[in-house]
């Protein structure tokens, strides 16, 4: 394996300067994953002509940009095992660059998928490598410091989110503020992250006296597939509302477009709250005991947000969702680098690729949407954390206990 430099201690200045480097990182990803939801209506009117885009098309652009990300998780994944971290650093901030000046660029909808689907590879490279570094950096608070680390994520949703319904609302007076210029303006995030690691501290990715667990042996491993199958229900539960809730409040809900911009910007709120919460909580408190208080909350919030007749609470209710799903993610990659502590960026890949698999979840809430309305196809995505408890409660007893 190769390795760029050893460690600093944990709290030093190369080190501090690298997890830094690794919170805007997590910005970056937020931009290229939450500026496509804010503008799907508006992708439907520019591209689909006067009857716009179906709701499978829209859903399509959320399909996309996941299967980019998975494929880049596992083509890049195994590659900086051998290859080290920095390289995929410095790719994957010049692909999210480049797919938001594609983006910006589109002069139809098969160019905006395009666009969309490197974006979704540059996510997927970056996703993969900013976990392990900062796993490898702080070792002995995995569990908190993947908190901390995705708890950036959604404080770079909230900025994305809201830029984005400020941009709508005066977009009609102000064109300087269109939905391309939006694009272009996200470049500065991961060009800045492309800059600070060409000189930044990055450890190895499995400490230097160990031997790193292959990949067969943690497919073997009946509580790492566990895992896995618990992070596609976490992808879904937590990407069927964050890749739907702007086109949800609008015309399920009937809020208007700048509206529907804020509620998503609340709901990446109440993520970042929950995330930087969960970094405290998680070193007190049994994460699984936390996971299924999770599923509980989400399954009754989906269904809320879906069903009830006063919209007003129906939104308050998807946005909340966003409390509750905040620690699946984080919580559930840093309790399996406890478990798996020498996994490598590969085992960081495999279970960022599966969830996000269940980003693909977009599609399926497209084709209900088509058939059945949105809020049946709202309503539908509960049946993933109501899984993913059933899954977390056989972990509980069995496969996550430490021996």
């Amino acid at each position: 394996m190769a390795a760029d430099v050893r460690p600093a201690a944990a709290g030093d200045d190369g080190s501090t300067w690298s997890v830094l480097l690794c919170y805007a990182g997590m910005v970056a990803i937020a931009i290229a994953v939450n500026l496509p939801p804010i503008f799907l209506t508006t992708f439907s009117q520019t591209f689909g002509g006067p009857t716009g885009l179906s709701k499978e098309h829209l859903g399509l652009i959320g399909t996309v940009l996941f299967a980019g990300l998975v494929a880049g998780l596992l083509v890049a994944g195994p590659l900086a095992d051998r290859l080290g971290a920095r390289a995929f650093v410095l790719v994957g901030s010049g692909l999210l660059a480049g797919g938001l000046g594609m983006m910006a660029a589109s002069a139809s909808y098969a160019m905006l998928l395009l666009a969309v689907g490197f974006l979704g590879l540059g996510t997927g490279v970056m996703d993969m490598i900013l976990s392990p570094i900062v796993a490898a950096l702080r070792p002995d608070h995995r569990t908190s410091a993947m908190n901390w680390l995705h708890s950036f994520y959604s404080i770079g949703a909230v900025a994305t989110t809201l830029g984005g319904a400020v941009a709508i609302r005066l977009a009609a007076s102000w064109p300087i503020f269109g939905w391309r210029n939006v694009c272009l303006a996200g470049i500065v995030v991961p060009l800045a992250v492309l800059a600070g690691f060409t000189r930044a501290m990055v450890p190895p990715l499995v400490a230097e006296d160990k031997q790193r667990t292959s990949s067969r042996v943690l497919l073997r491993s009946g509580a790492f597939l566990a895992a896995l199958a618990a992070m596609v229900l976490v992808g879904g539960t937590e990407l069927g509302m964050a890749q739907w809730l702007p086109a949800y409040a609008e015309e399920g809900l009937g809020y208007p477009k700048w509206a529907a911009g804020l509620a998503l910007a609340a709901f990446s709120v109440m993520m970042a709250i929950g995330r930087l919460a969960g970094g405290v909580i998680s070193r007190h408190v049994a994460p699984i005991r936390l996971l299924v208080a999770s599923c509980i909350a989400a399954v009754v919030l989906y269904l809320v947000g879906a069903y009830c007749p006063w919209r007003a609470a129906a939104l308050a209710a998807c946005v909340v969702m966003g409390l509750a799903v905040s620690g699946l993610w984080p919580t559930m990659l840093g309790m399996t680098a406890d478990r798996f502590p020498h996994g490598g960026a590969t085992m960081f890949a495999l279970l960022a690729a599966l969830g996000n698999l269940g980003g693909t979840i977009n599609m399926a809430i497209g084709a209900v949407a088509e058939r059945a309305g949105l809020h049946a196809a709202i309503a539908s995505v509960a049946i993933c954390p109501a899984i993913l408890m059933g899954v977390l409660l056989w972990l509980r007893g069995t496969a996550l206990r430490r021996p």
